[in-house]
């Protein structure tokens, strides 16, 4: 059985997330600067067998889609033709970043590490592919 991988893509940062060998839990792994997304997990998946990508869906509140949705498609389009052999399922991003802020200010570490947009982007990561991981349904683009 290999890892699930999530990405919460961003225009300047991409939060990454990946579960454990057996898919029980999920962890934040790294963010990594957008342009070098691509690089990083051709480098992952060398060491590491990935079995799916869950990639977050940026929709608004309200259900529509958000700006960085042709952004995002653009990458999976290039996430398929990378990684042939590796399905990928889109799930709905909202109100990551918020539940991602919350948790981290209840985690309770330091007023600067909370400032970190980095540790957010990977924090939801995180979120996405926990609730991909608890409702096993995938929302489709």
């Amino acid at each position: 059985m290999g890892r699930v991988l999530a990405i919460d893509y961003g225009v300047r940062r991409t939060g990454l997330a990946v579960t454990d060998p057996l898919q029980i839990i999920p962890g934040g792994l790294t963010t990594v600067e957008t342009p070098k997304l691509l690089a990083f997990l051709k480098d992952y998946l060398a060491k590491e067998q990935v079995e799916r990508f869950v990639v977050g869906l940026p929709k608004q509140t309200n259900g529509r889609d958000s700006d960085n949705l042709p952004r995002v498609r653009a990458f999976v389009e290039q996430l398929q033709k990378t990684f042939p052999a590796v399905p990928i399922d889109m799930w709905d991003e909202r109100y990551t970043s918020v539940l991602a802020q919350q948790t981290i200010l209840q985690s309770g570490i330091g007023k600067m590490a909370r400032r970190n947009k980095a540790l957010v982007d990977e924090v939801s990561a995180t979120i996405i592919l926990q609730g991909w991981m608890e409702r096993g349904i995938k929302v489709e683009s």
